[in-house]
């Protein structure tokens, strides 16, 4: 019963943590254009497409790349691209990138 309470709880927090302005995230997402495509769609296999991928889940991602917890594929590079960014800027893109239609 404790994890269901828990389970639940945390999947209410989740819009709270994906809280980001999608012109904001517009403006800031022009370096993740090279890889992703400038509609969010990337024209190489290699990169993910982040058009209308849920704004928890690229919040999540990025975090996680930010603290170190991603490996393997391109984890190094996007290490280095989120290795300056805010938790607010990180929130601001997921908003954006989520907002794109697939």
């Amino acid at each position: 019963m404790k994890l269901l309470t828990a389970a639940a709880l945390f999947a209410a927090a989740l819009p709270a943590l994906a809280d980001g302005d999608v012109n904001v995230g517009a403006q800031k997402a022009a370096s993740c254009m090279a890889c992703h495509g400038a509609e969010g769609k990337s024209a190489v296999p290699l990169y993910p497409n982040l058009a209308g991928q849920h704004a928890p889940y690229l919040l999540h991602s990025l975090q996680a790349y930010k603290k170190g917890e991603r490996s393997g594929g391109q984890a190094e590079v996007m290490k280095a691209f989120v290795a300056g960014l805010s938790d607010q800027d990180m929130a601001d893109l997921s908003a954006y990138y989520s907002s794109l239609k697939p």
